[in-house]
């Protein structure tokens, strides 16, 4: 009786750890990054990113060896904005949770609003416009906003507005971005992992104050900024995977994301 009990018990146990076993999701895997070169755009205050190489060709031991070294600032390229970036309280970027950076997304599709309107600001109604027809923003879901604007990647002045340099050309920005209305709709109204968008900015180009920043950041929501061609992906129904370098202390840094659509 005792061997039936343990036979019975020991199917069970395999089973559940069957049951227990997932499979990495299926899908097309579709590259949502700029990649990091001498055209990557930064913030016109910014020097941008610079690859040196080190090492290049045959060692004297017969085998091939390159190694390179590079330096960028935090914020520029594709790269994700830690809440610490507009919050003395908000996580540094080493204090993301990976859970906050991974899952289900949703796109709310803008490009018809800016492409007459470089200054567009992203409202409420773009929300609410979205959920009529999809429904409800789900709780945990990783809002991408697509503006169209990574088709102009990397000329600077169809993507910002200006080419020019230094503290004076921020003031000449133009591409659009979320409106403080609508992050603080978000935050207060849904309960979303992260944001992110297809332009320098969370912020419209001609923002002074950064208020959706402070608003989105002040909840521990980060922001992926500067993604590249959303166009491949549905409305909802797909995933988001968005690692970062972790920097300990960090404000922000370079960002590789991806989404997987069935």
């Amino acid at each position: 009786m005792k061997r039936i009990v343990f036979l019975i018990l020991g199917s069970l146990l395999l089973m559940a750890c069957a049951k227990r076993k997932t499979e990495f999701p299926s899908g097309k895997i579709i590259d949502l990054s700029h990649p990091f070169d001498a055209q990557t755009i930064y913030w016109p205050t910014e020097q941008g990113f610079v690859l040196e190489q080190e090492q290049n060709g045959v060692t004297d031991k017969g085998y091939y060896y390159a190694s390179n070294k590079f330096s960028a600032p935090e914020h520029g390229g594709t790269h994700i904005d830690a809440p610490r970036h507009f919050s003395a309280s908000g996580n540094t970027l080493d204090q993301v949770p990976l859970e906050q950076l991974m899952g289900s997304a949703v796109l709310i599709d803008v490009t018809r609003q800016c492409e007459s309107n470089r200054d567009y600001l992203i409202s409420v109604n773009d929300f609410d416009a979205w959920e009529k027809q999809y429904g409800q923003i789900p709780n945990g879901a990783i809002v991408l906003l697509r503006t169209g604007f990574a088709r102009y990647w990397p000329d600077r002045v169809r993507y910002m507005g200006t080419d020019e340099r230094g503290a004076e050309a921020v003031a000449k920005l133009h591409f659009p971005g979320l409106s403080p209305d609508a992050a603080r709709w978000l935050t207060t109204n849904r309960s979303i992992k992260a944001i992110g968008l297809d332009t320098p900015s969370i912020d419209y180009g001609q923002s002074t104050l950064y208020e959706s920043h402070q608003i989105l950041f002040a909840r521990n929501v980060p922001a992926f900024e500067n993604l590249g061609d959303l166009s491949a992906l549905p409305a909802s129904g797909f995933l988001v995977i968005a690692m970062p370098i972790k920097i300990a202390g960090g404000s922000g840094g370079p960002l590789r994301i991806a989404a997987i659509v069935e």
